[in-house]
């Protein structure tokens, strides 16, 4: 869907791992409690989604770049991850007819409302569907990309907005209106520069002075949070503001995170099958 962008001076970017938590008790149990970053506690608890839209967009302007078409689905893939992550639905077990992530259906496990409205608005059309589809499938179904008129009603509308004014009311943007010649337009500037540069700094920290070299002992929503910052071509914002040295440093290895294979690594992560499969997925588009 996207490919590492690059910046005038050089490189690409990364990868990701972990697996599928069978419940949200068993996700309590494996999640090790290492992997927590330790000033999370103390910080505003955003969704995959939120985290994904804010580094995207324009800190002033308050919009995310009109070239960029890749963050529609991104943020599709953020909401099939933060399902998996809070217990709510897992990939079919693996088989002899279905052994790659990619031919895999999307289960429902739970469909308890997570509190989140497109979270929950997700969790009822895949509740809904007839037959289970894949995450690829799902990907496409909650952006609007099918030819199948009846699926159409599985499309997940104002994704962006919805987001933006979520992040309103945790006091991270504010809401204005800006004149575009032809057309005035909702934009949402960071207001909270704060909360930004510390999601900033955190992604910045796994890929340089807290690097592991080792996908399954990150943190799964930092590596998540990579994958989805890779797919939504947002990530060039994680590193813009380093180094020429470091960023050289973060990329590359950002790069070869990425460049693992998906099916490899969904076999030996733990939690985290979910995070690879849409790995794989954008792979593949």
């Amino acid at each position: 869907m996207t490919t590492l962008t690059h910046r005038a001076r050089r490189a690409e970017s990364g990868r990701n791992p972990d697996r599928r938590p069978e419940s949200e008790e068993e996700a309590a149990v494996d999640r090790d409690p290492n992997e927590e970053d330790p000033e999370d506690s103390k910080d505003i608890r955003l969704t995959l989604m939120e985290e994904v839209l804010l580094l995207g967009l324009k800190d002033k302007e308050g919009y995310t770049s009109f070239w960029n078409d890749c963050i529609s689905s991104g943020l599709r893939g953020g909401i099939l991850i933060e399902l998996a992550l809070r217990g709510r639905i897992r990939l079919e077990p693996l088989s002899v007819r279905k052994r790659r992530l990619l031919e895999r259906k999307v289960l429902l496990k739970s469909d308890a409302p997570t509190g989140d409205v497109l979270l929950d608005e997700t969790l009822r059309h895949i509740k809904a569907t007839e037959s289970a589809e894949t995450v690829q499938t799902w990907i496409e179904l909650l952006t609007g990309e099918t030819w199948n008129p009846f699926k159409l009603q599985y499309q997940l509308r104002n994704v962006r907005e919805r987001l933006a004014k979520a992040l309103v009311e945790k006091g991270i943007l504010t809401t204005e209106k800006q004149n575009f010649l032809l057309f005035d337009m909702t934009t949402h500037p960071v207001s909270n520069s704060t909360e930004k540069q510390r999601l900033v700094k955190k992604l910045q920290e796994s890929m340089l002075e807290r690097w592991v070299n080792d996908p399954h002992r990150m943190d799964r929503r930092t590596l998540a949070l990579l994958v989805l910052a890779h797919s939504s071509d947002v990530l060039e914002n994680v590193f813009s503001s380093l180094a020429d040295d470091k960023y050289d440093v973060a990329m590359n290895r950002t790069k070869d995170l990425l460049d693992m294979d998906p099916e490899v690594e969904a076999a030996k992560a733990k939690g985290a099958e979910m995070i690879w499969a849409v790995l794989a997925a954008f792979n593949k588009s």
